[in-house]
């Protein structure tokens, strides 16, 4: 619906009637052929709706559905036919609608009730929108919280506290990764942290054909994490 509340065919025959009248100089009533009488009228009737190329839209974007309004303008008698010729004259000259010169199938006027006489068709493209739905209200104030970024570190070591090097160490499901150097050490910089629900790191060790799981504090000055020895 357009914003006064008419449809898409209104709104179509409302804009076409405006602008022949502009272009034949003198009103054109919207209604079916009258049998000529020679009023030097000129008529414009909504013949059919064919179906136009449609599109489609991406996410949540739903796209208007697009069709074409063909019309029949036509002369009542002789006296309608300058016109006919104006308006002929002003389509081709503007290019604003698409003007076809198949009006002439006897079938047509034998549906009027009326001879044939010249007449042209014209199209006019015409969508049904489809409004976008509404967001939902906020009901909350919005709340925007910056995270800490945490930096820590500490020691991988074996039995007999023997440090273990070329040790993957990775918080799992980020990219945060590194490795211990040959004192077994090793630094994690930048893990994001909430400081409203503060609690341990999880970090995953890789290497000496082992993986295994440790949860750390990061608050700790010096971590240290114990591989126990491989089995047998």
């Amino acid at each position: 619906m357009s914003g006064d509340g008419r449809g898409p065919i209104e709104t179509a025959t409302a804009e076409l009637a405006a602008w022949l009248a502009t272009a034949a100089g003198a009103p054109v009533p919207v209604g079916p052929p009258r049998p000529a009488d020679d009023t030097g009228e000129l008529t414009l009737w909504p013949l059919e709706l064919c179906p136009a190329r449609q599109t489609r839209g991406s996410g949540a974007v739903r796209e208007p559905y697009r069709f074409t309004v063909r019309y029949l303008v036509c002369a009542n008698g002789p006296a309608g036919l300058p016109g006919l010729d104006r308006v002929l004259a002003a389509a081709t000259r503007d290019g604003g609608y698409a003007v076809l010169l198949e009006a002439g199938d006897s079938r047509l006027w034998d549906a009027f009730g009326t001879g044939p006489r010249p007449a042209l068709l014209i199209d006019v493209p015409a969508q049904v929108a489809h409004p976008t739905p509404a967001a939902p209200p906020v009901l909350h104030p919005i709340r925007l919280r910056q995270l800490e970024s945490l930096t820590f570190g500490g020691r991988v070591v074996g039995p007999e506290d023997q440090p273990l090097a070329a040790m993957r160490v990775e918080v799992p499901g980020t990219a945060y990764v590194t490795a211990t150097d040959a004192g077994g050490r090793f630094r994690v910089v930048g893990v994001p942290h909430d400081p409203e629900h503060p609690g341990p790191v999880r970090l995953r060790l890789t290497g000496r054909g082992r993986v295994l799981t440790a949860d750390v504090d990061p608050t700790e000055p010096d971590i240290v994490i114990v591989c126990p020895p491989r089995p047998g």
